[in-house]
């Protein structure tokens, strides 16, 4: 009998898990064994990793038998997760949601953000306070209060979805656990959509309620689903990837002292730190409805598929000297946010949230510094790679 690696789930700070370079290398799509008698196939070359997702034959749909699953008694599959659903259902879904994640909508948010930056760093600096937790004090609250604003959840309720939120993305939960969680949430949500549907206000809550559920167009399980999805993953992965950002940018002097020089170059900075960094470190999840033929390699009706974004996103054939961080080097075609249809709906959330989040940061304290080594910091244990505190100080 066939013995195939484990899927890596640990790894450095600031790196994928050295395996995938090995794999990338040696055998770019190759089985790992996850939990089970699960061995999906894992694909860690970015050329594959665009083609899988890109293709409709690797099917998201985690209610299929035999789907790669994060661990074992996940919850099913619940109404309105149309990240793991395929086409016509996800197209139906998500169709209702770009209103509220166009560019110019991002943008006329940039005003709020850029007030919640500084709102933050104001009460973080307050009373002349010269050190902090980073995360809990800036890296947390700012996406969590964005995405607040734009969904129109109450900020004053975030300890109760962070504990949830929690719960459902942990690798390492008790599935009943988890399974309670999402109840809980749903529960406040369903209460949230039924409540704005009479009393609407100006965010995505009534517009769903009032534009949505009302007309027949989604049910209220199927908005109360959306909207969890959009709250979890809203505050979630930018929470995570900042704190990581700014480590990065601290341990390469050199490349933040490029940005402090001129500032017009945090776009692209954003773009190579979310390349470098890559925080969906547990993989894209598919599974075959047909038989595909990828790069050499059969992939067969019924099999799963891993899509190792971190170890794309590192790829020597799509970015020279991918270990490096390169905040002048053109990122552009990173898979930090997914490719082809199901590509996150938030990122020009998240981008913005980073360029603001960033910038300030090291404008208004220029002499921040870790007062912690990076490799003492504790990591999260969710599905999205990160540090559950960061330890700062500034004179």
């Amino acid at each position: 009998m066939t013995t195939h690696p484990p899927l890596p789930t640990v790894r450095p700070l600031l790196d994928p898990a050295p395996e995938y370079a090995k794999w990338q290398a040696e055998q770019p799509i190759r089985r790992v064994a996850i939990w089970g008698d699960r061995t999906p196939w894992l694909i860690t070359r970015h050329a594959d990793a665009c083609a899988v997702l890109a293709d409709q034959r690797f099917s998201a749909d985690a209610n299929h038998p035999g789907f790669p699953h994060t661990r074992p008694g996940a919850p099913p599959q619940a109404p309105g997760l149309f990240h793991q659903m395929d086409p016509p259902d996800h197209t139906r879904l998500r169709r209702m949601l770009i209103p509220d994640f166009t560019f110019r909508r991002i943008e006329q948010l940039e005003g709020t953000i850029q007030r919640i930056c500084d709102d933050l760093l104001d009460a973080m600096t307050d009373g002349g306070a010269t050190q902090a937790d980073l995360v809990a004090s800036y890296a947390l609250p700012l996406p969590t209060l964005a995405v607040c604003e734009l969904l129109g959840v109450p900020y004053e309720d975030h300890g109760f979805f962070r504990d949830k939120s929690n719960a459902l993305t942990s690798v390492a939960g008790d599935p009943a656990q988890a399974m309670a969680a999402r109840m809980a949430l749903y529960g406040y949500l369903r209460a949230l959509i039924e409540r704005r549907a009479h009393e609407p206000a100006d965010d995505l809550v009534s517009r769903l309620a009032t534009e949505r559920v009302a007309t027949g167009e989604a049910t209220l399980d199927e908005a109360t689903g959306m909207v969890s999805l959009l709250l979890i993953a809203g505050h979630e992965t930018t929470a995570n990837m900042f704190p990581l950002a700014v480590v990065a940018l601290l341990e390469n002097p050199a490349q933040l002292d490029a940005l402090r020089a001129d500032e017009s170059r945090w776009p692209d900075a954003v773009e190579e730190l979310l390349r470098h960094l890559t925080v969906i470190h547990s993989g894209i999840r598919r599974i075959a409805t047909e038989d595909v033929e990828l790069s050499g390699v059969r992939i067969r009706a019924g099999e799963g598929v891993i899509v190792a974004l971190q170890a794309a996103n590192r790829d020597p054939a799509a970015y020279p000297h991918p270990d490096a961080l390169d905040v002048g080097r053109d990122a552009s075609g990173h898979v930090a946010f997914g490719h082809g249809l199901h590509q996150c709906l938030g990122q020009s959330l998240a981008r913005t949230e980073l360029r603001l989040g960033l910038s300030t940061l090291f404008r208004r304290l220029p002499t921040l510094r870790l007062t912690a080594e990076p490799d003492s910091l504790a990591l999260s244990t969710s599905t999205v790679h990160g540090v559950r505190s960061l330890p700062v100080a500034w004179e």
